[in-house]
């Protein structure tokens, strides 16, 4: 019988380029129009207000230029702008993932095939991922406004144009079918999953997290982080994607290596490991990442 999986707890990964905070100085030098959202806290740090959409973008923005060598990024309107630190640390576990297949040392270069689900118009995974370890990726999506965004960062940076290709998801019944082609394999999914079950579920959220953060009560509450219905709600929420996404695996099972998804709520782990344990994957593996006061966790299973 197999052992059940141990949760290996995680703080800020050591190779993450963010772990010792934000370096202001730096980041306007880079980036000028930053200082235009740049406050001072009530401890006396300089910060931004993360309330405001536009600081939360400028900032994520800068972060790419200065630490990613990016000559250009850009989102969608509406679309998920995704806190870089905590992104990046969800690529370095996963590259410690891999390094377990090659005697601890992780494998660099393009000959490394990465399949991002749900890449969204931002591309973080892809960027993130072949900046640190020079992968090549597969970004997929059910947004066909979003795909036209992730092309122009892209195309728009040179370090990037020949390694990302980007296939449209045209059934929303779907994750693998219909973006995996006869033929290929790859080393490592990645999948940030929409968490809630509805657009209600969703606001009510949202509303809650808003009043928490800014002092004017009668203000309308705002994402500042963005998002379209796609990268926020599915029907069943983030469990009842993840299932699919662990049953539709099983298909492609020979075209797969590490499977890995996000798991924001820690209650629904158990249900989705007893799946994996049920369906005899061979690897079953939770690592817990932790950020400021959000904690997040990654599934990831593997059948062969």
């Amino acid at each position: 019988m197999k052992p059940s999986p141990k949760e290996i707890k995680k703080t800020l990964h050591s190779r993450n380029k963010h772990i010792s905070g934000y370096d202001f100085q730096r980041l306007t030098k880079k980036n000028p129009a930053l200082s235009g959202f740049l406050i001072t806290n009530p401890a006396g740090q300089v910060t931004i207000d993360f309330a405001d959409p536009k600081a939360v973008f400028e900032l994520n923005k800068t972060l790419l230029l200065l630490h990613y060598d990016l000559q250009h990024w850009e989102i969608g309107k509406n679309s998920l702008c995704p806190p870089i630190p905590g992104r990046a640390d969800y690529i370095h576990y996963v590259a410690d993932l891999l390094a377990k297949d090659h005697n601890g040392n992780i494998p660099r270069g393009p000959q490394v095939k990465v399949l991002d689900i749900g890449t969204g118009s931002s591309l973080i995974y892809p960027i993130i991922g072949h900046q640190e370890y020079k992968w090549s990726f597969v970004g997929t999506d059910i947004d066909a406004q979003s795909l036209h965004h992730a092309y122009m960062n892209s195309s728009k940076n040179e370090a990037l144009k020949k390694s990302i290709v980007l296939r449209e998801q045209k059934d929303k019944a779907h994750v693998f079918t219909g973006v995996i082609l006869p033929g290929e394999k790859y080393d490592l999914v990645l999948c940030n999953p929409p968490f809630y079950g509805s657009r209600e579920e969703n606001w009510k959220s949202t509303t809650k997290k808003f009043q928490n953060v800014n002092k004017n009560k009668e203000a309308l509450p705002v994402q500042n982080f963005g998002g379209n219905a796609n990268e926020l709600w599915y029907e069943g929420g983030e469990k009842a994607f993840i299932r699919k996404m662990i049953y539709e695996s099983m298909d492609y099972q020979a075209q797969l290596g590490w499977c890995t998804t996000l798991v924001a709520n820690k209650d629904n782990l158990k249900p989705l490991v007893a799946v994996l344990e049920f369906k005899k994957a061979k690897d079953i593996e939770i690592i817990k990442m932790e950020q400021g006061n959000k904690i997040s966790r990654i599934l990831a299973w593997r059948w062969s």
